[in-house]
């Protein structure tokens, strides 16, 4: 069994790729981390889209509990990106790293540090489970590093966050591919 990291941009081709990665897997659980809402159409198009994509006898869990990652046989989680903003909303970060929140004067410090708190053992819970799945993983991740930097406090927060993460990953991964254009580019 091993860990997978697959890197890339937006549209980059990396879940596509992923999901090359596990042809021959008779048994595959499709780990998926966003849910799809109905107000928000484009989002729900590109699920379906990569619903449409995926083997009809994969079977897929919607979580966000890092402990899903503890199972055996084969396991896609598309996206580490998406888990992590569901971390992110999870831990109540987002109400206290809003620069211009509706809310901004009921916080306090010691909120902002709780909630630091609450997002630093969920990702540590999450790269703890993937260091100790018996499953053969593989990971798809958005590489958010190499755009702009943020406007907001809270965009540069997500990409600060993620990009900690994925070196974490990176770091105890058997693999990890960096995929651009649709073209896949192995780095370990």
């Amino acid at each position: 069994m091993s860990r997978v990291l697959v890197l890339g941009g937006s549209r980059s081709g990396k879940s596509a790729h992923a999901e090359q990665l596990l042809e021959g897997w008779d048994e595959v659980t499709y780990l998926a981390t966003s849910q799809v809402d109905a107000a928000d159409a484009e989002w729900a198009a590109r699920v379906a889209t990569h619903r449409a994509r995926r083997p009809a006898h994969w079977r897929t869990v919607e979580t966000t509990a890092p402990s899903e990652l503890v199972r055996s046989g084969a396991v896609l989680v598309d996206s580490v990106t998406t888990w992590v903003a569901a971390l992110m909303d999870e831990t109540g970060i987002w109400d206290v790293a809003d620069d211009a929140g509706a809310h901004a004067a009921d916080r306090s410090p010691a909120d902002a540090v709780a909630a630091r708190e609450r997002l630093a053992e969920r990702c540590d819970a999450l790269v703890s489970n993937w260091v100790m799945t018996p499953a053969h993983v593989v990971a798809v991740s958005d590489e958010v590093g190499l755009g702009v930097v943020p406007e907001t406090r809270a965009g540069r927060l997500f990409r600060d966050t993620l990009g900690v993460v994925n070196q974490r990953l990176a770091a105890t991964a058997d693999e990890v591919w960096f995929v651009v254009a649709g073209l896949p580019q192995r780095l370990r």
